[in-house]
């Protein structure tokens, strides 16, 4: 692999301007293909096999007109003290109101509150269901502004009125805390490589990594459903790897172009030692995220392989565009300074002693202290983990001032928690049966049922073989009650239909939430398996050592029960909620779990390989196992301690997002990274690898004779010091 790579590396820089060109064309291509052949994104929500996502999909096939998938809003009123929705001018209002949103926009029902009999039963609320042609993410500015435009004609009449619903959900943007991220991102680089010159590498490089993944990413939404999230979370991945692996292979070429005044040779070896350990990080990262297909969720299937596409193309740039860039700047990047100095060779030997040896030393002299003081904080961080709660966010969870959480309020202080998280039953009805009587039937049987408020029929179908129900809780969409009630449902089907003929099935926002926690908790020991198994095996092939990715999965699992402990803490309990920006706390979004642990393993991988690889490529080069450990940190940590502050700066601007998804995977991900580089991989792994010593290493004869040898550390590069190289390279 080395020796490849090193092929790889110097006929980019000296054939640099061919190389340069293809990815020019490349980004151009990509591109143009964006501009003309891009697809709507969605957020489209589906599960398939699950009973919620069969009976939609009933649903549009068999009662169109209901536009199951179409999104909805509700317009909730609240008279003012002393006046009730029965009053004649309160009436007419609401009329006003009810008349503007069906002559809106994309507006496919509305049922006005007297008709559907949506009124509280003090008489002081009520509310109006919307149902539109389109999904929530197809509906245009101009048709949200007439949904609001509509409801300002009930607050001129004296009405509270707040509407509520996922046609307010627009599709997620970045904005200045991205930027302010990537601004943090080139300070660290300025530090750490000491020029202009050097910090513009990794940047430039990193930004034409993220455009081609980006634009495929937009070209395949015109063949295949992408959901919105898919292009914030490439962006995020794809900026922080495309910083950090450039961020390695420059580090090494300005060693060694320090020790061997040669460009070419430097360049070769930069990527044949520092780019073997970009590849094999970054396979980590794309196995994780592609893995995410197994969960059987098409969100994150798209979500996990827009991300792996993305990192894919990082890997490809820092290993032939990055050298062919470096061919341009020469020697340049060893000749910054910064504040009047030069900035030190974080690789080099002799000199003084930089803070990473010195920490490496402190770890290795106290390793039982360090060891147990380390597991100890993780394991107090963990604590708030026992109380995760998942769930989908709802209006609850918007902010406090946003009209859809003033919506979910008037809703639970006029009809209760439940009125937030309806069910839809979906009745298949025998031939020849009455569409009036049999629904009427099911919801009387269906209102016996614990925890069922009120039950009614909701509308028959043209051919009368499909009828809906409207099903209310007694507990709000996150409480374990209503959850419990849709399995009993579920699991009572038969007593409930029984003499009717009819069929029954339970759908609906909230139940398809509660789907999807099923889901994710069925498939996420699998995932685990698949994931760990696979990284496994690569990083037995990386470092020949059983130990070492042992210790690399344990350390992860440290890293992973500390970080849902902080999520718990900031999103559910609302610990330093103001400092993130947490509008509202509330239930943690029932994919992070395993999306958190598909991205975050293959991150904390990255700085497994990047540290220990360092540490054998010393070994292997003849010294001892401890002095491996400090010698291989002092190389490495300097870049591995921007590479991490990198990653936190990138994925923390993030936070403040305003998308609940978008901002607790930031949070997750900028937590995950400072807790897994900065206290197990530049903490923990030393002492422990200095605890082991010669048996870090050890690895059974058989097993040794199987491996190939993937030659990560460079050691047929270092036995050969002019290596036969291909013809084309030769010549130049």
């Amino acid at each position: 692999m080395a020796t490849f790579l090193y092929r790889i590396g110097r006929f980019s820089y000296r054939r640099r301007w061919i190389v340069l060109g293809l990815w020019v064309v490349l980004i151009a291509l990509a591109g143009a293909g964006a501009a003309t052949l891009s697809g709507k994104m969605s957020n489209d929500f589906s599960i398939p096999g699950t009973e919620a996502q069969r009976a939609i999909d009933q649903l549009g096939e068999r009662f169109p007109e209901a536009h199951a998938g179409g999104a909805r809003a509700r317009v909730v009123f609240a008279t003012p003290e002393g006046k009730t929705v029965a009053d004649p001018d309160m009436q007419a209002a609401i009329g006003r109101v009810v008349g503007a949103l069906n002559g809106a926009p994309q507006v496919a029902r509305v049922l006005d509150p007297y008709t559907a009999r949506s009124i509280s039963p003090d008489g002081r609320y009520a509310f109006a269901h919307v149902t539109y042609a389109v999904q929530g993410m197809e509906l245009t500015d101009g048709d949200r502004d007439a949904l609001l435009d509509a409801a300002a004609l009930g607050r001129d009449a004296g009405l509270t009125v707040e509407v509520g619903g996922d046609a307010l959900r627009a599709n997620p943007k970045t904005g200045v805390v991205e930027v302010i991220g990537i601004a943090i991102a080139a300070l660290v680089l300025i530090i750490t490589l000491g020029s202009l010159v050097s910090a513009g590498l990794p940047l430039l490089t990193a930004v034409a990594g993220i455009g081609i993944g980006l634009s495929g990413v937009a070209i395949a939404s015109r063949f295949v459903d992408i959901n919105s999230n898919s292009l914030i979370l490439a962006l995020m991945l794809g900026l922080a790897v495309g910083i950090d692996y450039a961020l390695f292979i420059v580090s090494r070429f300005r060693h060694e172009l320090l020790v061997r005044k040669d460009g070419a040779e430097a360049a070769g070896r930069a990527v044949g030692t520092a780019g073997s350990a970009v590849v094999f990080a970054g396979l980590t990262v794309i196995i994780a995220l592609a893995a995410l297909t197994i969960v059987g969720i098409p969100l994150l299937a798209g979500l996990g392989l827009s991300a792996a596409a993305t990192v894919a193309v990082a890997v490809l740039v820092a290993v032939t565009l990055l050298p062919a860039l470096l061919g341009f700047t020469g020697d340049r990047l060893v000749k910054g300074r910064l504040f009047g100095r030069s900035t030190p060779d974080p690789e080099a030997d002799g000199g003084p002693v930089p803070m990473g040896e010195r920490w490496a030393r402190f770890v290795v002299r106290f390793r039982i202290p360090v060891l147990v003081l380390s597991i100890a904080a993780l394991g107090v961080l963990a604590i708030p983990a026992a109380d995760l709660r998942l769930g989908l966010p709802d209006d609850g969870m918007q902010g406090a001032d946003t009209t859809q959480h003033k919506a979910y309020d008037l809703v639970t202080n006029g009809f209760g928690p439940g009125f937030n998280g309806e069910l839809v039953v979906v009745a298949e009805l025998p031939a020849g049966a009455d569409p009036q009587a049999v629904p009427g039937q099911l919801a009387g049987r269906l209102m016996t049922v614990d925890n069922v408020l009120y039950a009614a029929p909701n509308g028959v179908s043209a051919d009368g073989r499909t009828a809906l129900l409207a099903v209310i809780p007694k507990t709000g969409p996150n409480d374990v009650a209503t959850a419990d009630l849709v399995h009993e449902l579920r699991a009572e089907r038969a007593a409930i239909t029984e003499g009717t003929g009819a069929t029954i099935a339970v759908t609906g926002v909230t139940a398809l939430a509660i789907d999807v926690s099923t889901r994710l908790d069925e498939a996420l020991l699998p995932y685990l398996a698949v994931v760990v198994g696979l990284a496994f095996l690569l990083l037995l092939l990386v470092f020949r050592s059983v130990l070492v990715p042992l210790k690399a999965t344990l350390g992860f699992l440290l890293s992973v029960a500390a970080t849902f402990g902080a999520v718990v803490a900031v999103f559910q309990w609302g610990w330093l909620g103001d400092v993130f920006g947490v509008q509202e706390t509330g239930p943690i979004m029932s994919m992070l779990p395993v999306l958190l642990i598909g991205i975050l393993f293959g991150l904390a991988m990255d700085y497994q390989v990047f540290l220990v690889t360092r540490m054998r490529e010393d070994f292997v080069h003849g010294a001892s196992a401890r002095d491996a450990v400090v010698t291989g940190f002092r190389h490495g940590a300097r870049v591995v301690t921007a590479a991490a502050i990198i990653m936190i700066s990138v994925f923390g601007g993030f936070v403040f997002s305003g998308e609940t998804l978008i901002q607790s995977i930031g949070f997750a991900l900028a937590f995950g990274v400072l807790i897994d580089a900065f206290v197990v991989r530049m903490t923990i792994v030393p002492a422990l690898m200095s605890l082991l010593g010669r048996a870090a290493w050890w690895l059974p004869r058989w097993l040794d004779r199987v491996l190939p040898n993937v030659d990560v550390e460079g050691e047929r590069l270092h036995k050969a010091e002019e290596p036969v190289l291909e013809p084309v390279a030769a010549g130049v």
